[in-house]
């Protein structure tokens, strides 16, 4: 008598192949799909725990899943190809640090007087909020305090 209930309607996801899908193409996608989600979702639906995308959220816009793997930072929405996998791992822990810091000091955790606003990790670490130091300078930007590697110009 139970079996009734406990059948329910099993749901098939279309298979997609796997194929060569550039970067370009990737972020292209990730844009569409942005644009299509509901205001109260945020677009890190589309980021594993392991910051790899979830493809078959994207599979229908890019008629296919990667052969690639890409990465995105669930903090910043920023965009990495396999290569770049540390990069991205490392912006994510900087900018929950970085957020931290502004939520406990109200002052940005850079070093005193740098013109390009570089992040002081010493000052982050003052507060327990990075274990280890990255191997790469990160700077914060002026969008909504947001962190980058690349050094402003």
């Amino acid at each position: 008598m139970w079996e009734k209930y406990k059948k329910k309607k099993e749901i098939k996801k279309k298979e997609y192949p796997i194929k060569d899908i550039s970067f370009d193409e990737v972020q292209k996608a990730i844009q569409l799909f942005s644009r299509e989600l509901p205001k109260h979702i945020p677009l890190s639906v589309i980021v594993n725990d392991d910051l790899t995308l979830d493809y078959h959220l994207l599979a229908p816009i890019l008629k296919g899943i990667p052969k690639e793997t890409y990465y995105m930072s669930k903090e910043t929405y920023d965009l990495f190809e396999e290569k770049d996998y540390e990069l991205a791992k490392n912006l994510d822990e900087v900018q929950r640090a970085v957020d931290k810091y502004m939520d406990i000091t109200d002052e940005l955790p850079i070093i005193s007087g740098d013109p390009y606003r570089k992040i002081s990790f010493h000052k982050l670490q003052q507060l327990n909020l990075l274990k280890d130091r990255p191997n790469r300078d990160f700077y914060i930007t002026d969008q909504e305090f947001l962190v980058t590697s690349e050094k402003p110009r």
